[in-house]
């Protein structure tokens, strides 16, 4: 009986597998537009049968959609939905990093963007098409008609008024949202809206009242362009061309420093609290070029013709942003580099720079923004078991190498750093005059203490400014150690080998450093007759190695293509 009952089960559940799946019914234009009321009787007759049904309308539209849309107002690599991409940039990129754009995945049938690269196009073009794809998926979801699951409701902030409204509802085990208390209403304000607070996120442009703090960058040629906004956290620096004359020049506004100060800040997002502009310093710039800083920067300095020259024009702007760890901005400053001009002046090159520096914190040194910039210290630090890195403020605290003096004594050079300059090979040293008196084991413990200083570090950063968080962007140093057999060892030299690569876009590489090797060698201390003195060298050397470029001078590679030729590409030759 129990194994008939078995069968007649598995019969059962093959002939519910076996029918059509259900069609959960589309709901009418009134329906959609109200949760309440009675529901309407469903038609019948040669109406009902004739009228096609339709698809339910895509929710989302895939043709908008791009998750490799990370930087803001540019192009990402090789992101080929970006809507911040043209078509010079689709013809260098080499791949889609994100072929196929889908919405829900568990719809029965759905758009989807599919991207592409046509190589063969002189330039390669970007592909895009729009498919409907299906999903072979027997348990999918045919239409989204619940659309109080399309968006999540904020919830109800708890006041002194409806807390006890709040506790009876949600108070007991288990609790159910009932239609009626679902706010159909998009465009009424909600009034949980009203406590949220909002903040600056990194990349999201600084607000101002009337637009955007503005950043003068090249877009296209070298002349600058005012449409670029200042991101939040963004350390920038950029040059541009500024078309002038002296006819003109008090009327043109980006030459003036009200142009650069005038428009307050907003302190977070879609707020009215603002923060004012502060003049900082202004430093005057002479025909010649000679700059002086000015005591008082007070003073307004408006652009104005004066016997045939024009003075206070904007050459360079700094701007340095003081925030809070809640994405609040507190502080603005300026400072300004102001010149003259004559009338063979037809243009000017403008600097502009932002900076950003968290409220109670100090300032960390960066070496290059990414890459490092030739003749700035290499930054390292520490890791200590389960945290970031920590990293010395004072360059002479980080990688370092021993010092030579005037006297050559190293007893007397105990101490006496100076910071290893990227780029820079160096190197540096000192004698030590060995008595018979003297014992191995302090000895060597001395010269390794010399040479490598009280705190070595462990990591060095990777590119200038490695943020002390992200432990990846830091590169750990190596140790070698070379020596002879014998019972008494004593350093004598430190040879740190810095390799690096141009990493980036060809047309302006960044130094990135991917290894760092620290040799200690060591020779055999023999014992001295008594009376007798011997002095021997103690060297510290730092060396610079390019990997990226080729291994030996002047020879150049053929280019290679990697392409896979078909079968029959030579025939009838052999």
């Amino acid at each position: 009986m129990a194994a008939a009952q078995k069968v007649g089960v598995f019969l059962i559940i093959i002939l519910l597998l076996l029918l059509p799946p259900l069609r959960v019914a589309e709901p009418s234009a009134e329906a959609a537009g109200s949760v309440a009321g009675p529901a309407a009787p469903p038609e019948t007759g040669p109406a009902a049968r004739a009228r096609p049904r339709s698809a339910p309308a895509p929710v989302t539209d895939v043709a908008k959609l791009c998750v490799c849309d990370l930087l803001v107002a540019q192009c990402d690599v090789n992101c080929c939905c970006d809507p911040d991409c043209s078509a010079d940039d689709f013809s260098l990129f080499t791949t889609c990093s994100v072929p196929i754009v889908t919405g829900d995945s568990r719809l029965c049938s759905q758009k989807a963007a599919v991207y592409s690269l046509d190589v063969e196009a002189n330039p390669p073009e970007r592909i895009f098409k729009l498919i409907d794809q299906v999903n072979p998926s027997v348990f999918c979801i045919h239409a989204t008609n619940y659309e109080q699951a399309l968006s999540f409701s904020s919830p109800e902030m708890p006041t002194s008024e409806n807390f006890d409204q709040l506790l009876k509802r949600f108070g007991s085990a288990a609790f159910s949202a009932e239609l009626d208390n679902w706010n159909m209403n998009t465009d009424a304000q909600n009034p949980s809206d009203v406590n949220e607070t909002y903040r600056y996120e990194y990349g999201v442009p600084i607000q101002t009242v009337d637009a955007f703090l503005r950043l003068p960058s090249p877009v296209v040629s070298s002349w600058c362009s005012d449409a670029n906004p200042a991101g939040f956290l963004v350390n920038q620096a950029t040059k541009c061309t500024r078309s002038v004359s002296v006819e003109k020049c008090d009327n043109i506004q980006a030459v003036s420093m009200l142009f650069y100060i005038s428009s307050s800040i907003l302190a977070v997002p879609k707020s009215s609290h603002m923060v004012n502009i502060t003049v900082q310093s202004i430093v005057v710039q002479s025909l010649n070029g000679m700059r002086t800083l000015l005591n008082s920067s007070d003073a307004l300095r408006l652009p104005m013709i004066s016997d045939e020259l024009c003075i206070n024009i904007v050459h360079g702007v700094s701007y340095h942003i003081t925030y809070t760890d809640t994405g609040e901005i507190i502080e603005a400053a300026a400072s300004f580099v102001l010149g003259v001009i004559n009338k063979e002046v037809l243009s000017i090159q403008q600097s502009f720079e932002i900076s950003f520096t968290q409220v109670n914190t100090k300032p960390v040194p960066l070496s290059g923004n990414p890459g490092y910039v030739v003749g700035l210290p290499i930054r390292a630090g520490f890791r200590p078991q389960g945290s970031g890195i920590i990293q010395n403020m004072n360059k002479y605290g980080q990688l370092t190498i021993l010092q030579s003096t005037s006297h050559q004594d190293c007893l007397a050079a105990q101490g006496a750093r100076i910071p290893i300059l990227f780029g820079y090979n160096m190197i540096s040293g000192c004698k030590l005059r060995i008595t018979a008196t003297m014992k191995c084991q302090p000895l060597a413990q001395t010269l390794l203490d010399l040479l490598k200083g009280q705190s070595f570090p462990e990591y060095v950063a990777s590119f200038g400014n490695s943020q002390a968080q992200d432990v990846l962007d830091w590169v750990p140093i190596t140790h070698l150690h070379t020596s002879e057999q014998s019972s008494c060892q004593i350093p004598v030299s430190l040879e740190i080998e810095v390799k690096w690569t141009k990493y980036g876009s060809l047309v302006n590489p960044q130094a990135r450093i991917v290894n760092v090797t620290a040799t200690i060698t060591t020779t055999t201390l023999k014992q001295l007759p008594s009376g007798r003195e011997k002095t021997i060298p103690i060297t510290s050397s730092v060396v610079f190695t390019d990997i990226s470029s080729p291994a030996e001078p002047g020879y150049k590679a053929w280019p290679t293509i990697n392409v896979k030729l078909p079968f029959d590409f030579f025939f009838p030759f052999v």
